[in-house]
């Protein structure tokens, strides 16, 4: 086996553990969430209880998640694990973008109940499209325009036509 082919594989053994990671969050989530279900409250008219539907759900989630789980295990060779991190890693540098708007998006929440909804997206949707777009004049004026229309538009929009105040913030 060549060298290239070793890689490939070793990348596609890699590509089963995160899949096995995200499989056993599902299934850690589905977890809570099943006993989460438990505890809705019924009224004297169910017979089931109103979190039997839910608990359904999650139950057939947890018993997919645990199927994949036990077919996955065996497609992984001891040596992947250890190149997990390495991959990991190398993954990350390249989808770095991914990781800028996840964390534009963490303070954008955090942010707006302070700003409110107008000045906290305008705020995120001018700072995300100077990262992500081209920097040239024409595509600062054009992120300055789709930002105010995005953010104080909506705003408006909800305001007036639907009734619907968004966060109106401290400043």
């Amino acid at each position: 086996m060549s060298r290239s082919q070793l890689d490939e594989k070793q990348a596609l053994e890699v590509g089963e553990i995160a899949r096995l990671i995200s499989y056993i969050l599902f299934l850690l989530v589905a977890v809570a969430m099943f006993v989460a279900a438990g505890d809705i409250p019924t009224s004297r008219f169910e017979k089931l209880g109103a979190g039997a539907f839910p608990q359904f759900v999650f139950a057939a989630i947890i018993l997919i998640c645990l199927v994949a789980i036990i077919l996955t295990v065996p497609k992984i060779s001891s040596r992947a694990y250890g190149q997990f991190a390495r991959y990991a890693m190398l993954w990350a540098r390249r989808s770095y973008l991914v990781f800028v708007c996840l964390a534009a998006l963490g303070v954008y929440l955090v942010a707006m109940p302070w700003l409110g909804f107008s000045l906290a997206s305008l705020l995120f949707l001018f700072g995300l499209q100077m990262v992500l777009l081209p920097r040239s004049a024409r595509a600062i004026l054009i992120a300055a325009i789709t930002s105010v229309v995005f953010s104080y538009g909506l705003n408006a929009l909800f305001a007036d036509v639907f009734t619907v105040f968004l966060p109106k913030g401290v400043f």
